[in-house]
């Protein structure tokens, strides 16, 4: 899973088999270590769970956690559905954008990057 921040926005792109792991029930992650110690690290995860919220957002313990609501992970699930695209309201702060995309195949890359990636919808057109 890919995780990309700016300001205050957070993308998360997932693979092909991360997909098939998260419509299994599984909470998608991964790990970024900064320095030696154990606590210079970020997990980002992505889970699904029984809420009322399609899509809520958490900091806690070193960790980002994005979590979709059953139903919004079923309809994200679907092979002609592409992301989801919302905002989540964080009180003082404003607002945080949140995207959480399946990982296309790059038009422009080698084929190490696109290991895993689902078939662009653009491949094979022409700008």
């Amino acid at each position: 899973m890919k995780l990309r921040i700016k300001g205050n926005s957070i993308r998360l792109r997932v693979s092909r088999s991360e997909l098939d792991r998260f419509q299994n029930r599984e909470r998608v992650e991964e790990t970024i270590h900064f320095a030696p110690e154990n606590d210079a690290k970020l997990t980002y995860a992505l889970e699904s769970a029984r809420q009322t919220t399609p899509v809520s957002v958490r900091y806690e313990h070193q960790s980002v956690i994005v979590t979709l609501s059953e139903d919004q992970s079923l309809a994200w699930g679907k092979p002609d559905e592409i992301g989801i695209y919302t905002s989540v309201n964080i009180g003082e702060a404003g607002q945080l954008e949140v995207i959480v995309e399946k990982d296309f195949a790059c038009l422009d890359r080698s084929d190490e990057d696109n290991a895993d990636t689902f078939t662009n919808p653009h491949a094979g057109s022409v700008c």
